[in-house]
């Protein structure tokens, strides 16, 4: 996770940690500042609320690289 991405994209917004923690149901801003500062990890449910929150796709603020996304298509099969 890239922390100091998640830090810059919410600080570039003008967005508080305690904006941050309401937004995201916590009852205090330690709750949201914990992830920015890595001592908790977000669920998946979490980190995609973040995103949006911040206007951003999850896999800019939570991931180095893309993701790879799986295909429908079925393998054909001679």
């Amino acid at each position: 996770m890239t922390l100091n991405k998640l830090r810059q994209t919410r600080l570039s917004q003008g967005k508080s940690q305690t904006f941050m923690a309401k937004k995201l149901g916590y009852k205090f801003p330690s709750g949201y500042a914990n992830i920015e500062m890595g001592r908790t990890k977000p669920s998946l449910e979490k980190a995609k609320l973040i995103a949006d929150v911040l206007g951003v796709d999850v896999e800019e603020l939570f991931f180095e690289q893309k993701l790879h996304k799986k295909s429908n298509k079925s393998k054909e099969v001679s």
